[in-house]
């Protein structure tokens, strides 16, 4: 009896997506032990770009995020066309990400302390600000004055979309005229400028925080490096508006690594929302530890 003729079993070829290469050191590392590491480089310390969902599992408390307006969407007001209609564009972008707009707002808790989130989405086409994103930041400002909550922001933006025209500039000044009406409640808004935070983005609500931090390395500036050179007519220094330069020239007030931010954030919302007791008053000793008045 003849034997029967194996066939070939089909070897896979290793996936390229196993690897990731740094950008500032040149190493090459298993793409799993990168994401184990917060996304950032185990060799040089670079932090990666994260996403909207690995942002969240980072800072947020699991269990706890609640998404607010999810469903929030917009058309075409301007019937704008480039290379493609502005729809097209959009319902890539839609498909790509599984959410509506470049921005995802929410509640939640960071070690146990209640606070209002944002966070922008550069893959959503370089998480650039339209009538959307402005209208669900200040909505959110908003709600968190109502309910008494901090606010904390993580920017990642190339700026306004050019696809709403001025539509896109006027967020600028609505979420800037929230941010007013919340601080009048003297309620604590942090800004965490993220790679990159840059446009009408950057000259706006990420730096109207009580506080801006940023991670390390961040693209952080208003225009690009070519055009501030053009403009300016010098030479402009190698780390020009990374986070280090900013940190140097007063324009942020700390620079957190990625493992250090949850607790970072979390000691800052301590500080800053806890009830003062009565200085000096018996009312504020603990039990048992209060003098008799004489």
């Amino acid at each position: 009896m003849a034997e029967r003729e194996q066939a070939p079993v089909a070897t896979q070829a290793p996936s390229d997506d196993i690897w990731t290469k740094c950008p500032s050191c040149k190493e090459i590392a298993f793409r799993k032990e990168v994401e184990r590491n917060l996304n950032v480089c185990p060799k040089c310390g670079h932090h990666f770009r994260v996403t909207v969902a690995q942002r969240l599992s980072i800072s947020v408390d699991r269990g706890t995020w609640r998404e607010l307006m999810a469903e929030m969407a917009i058309g075409d007001p301007l019937g704008f066309v480039d290379s493609r209609p502005y729809p097209n564009r959009m319902e890539q972008a839609r498909v790509a990400s599984g959410r509506n707009d470049a921005v995802v707002v929410g509640l939640g808790k960071i070690e146990n302390q209640p606070v209002a989130v944002g966070v922008m989405d550069f893959e959503f086409m370089g998480g650039s600000m339209g009538v959307v994103v402005g209208e669900k930041l200040a909505r959110l400002f908003d709600i968190a004055g109502e309910r008494k909550l901090p606010v904390i922001l993580f920017v990642a933006s190339g700026g306004a979309r050019m696809q709403e025209g001025a539509l896109s500039l006027m967020q600028m000044a609505k979420v800037s005229s929230a941010i007013a009406r919340y601080r009048d409640l003297r309620l604590p808004y942090i800004s965490v400028l993220c790679d990159p935070t840059t446009g009408g983005v950057a000259a706006s609500f990420a730096m109207l925080g009580d506080l801006n931090i940023s991670e390390p390395g961040a693209l952080i500036g208003f225009a690009g490096r070519r055009v501030t050179a053009q403009t300016s007519g010098q030479e402009l220094p190698e780390n020009f508006q990374r986070a280090e330069f900013l940190l140097a020239h007063g324009m942020l007030d700390a620079i957190v690594p990625r493992h250090q931010m949850r607790f970072t954030l979390a000691r800052i919302l301590a500080m800053l929302t806890r009830r003062r007791g009565n200085c000096g008053g018996a009312d504020g000793l603990p039990k048992g530890k209060r003098r008799r008045a004489s």
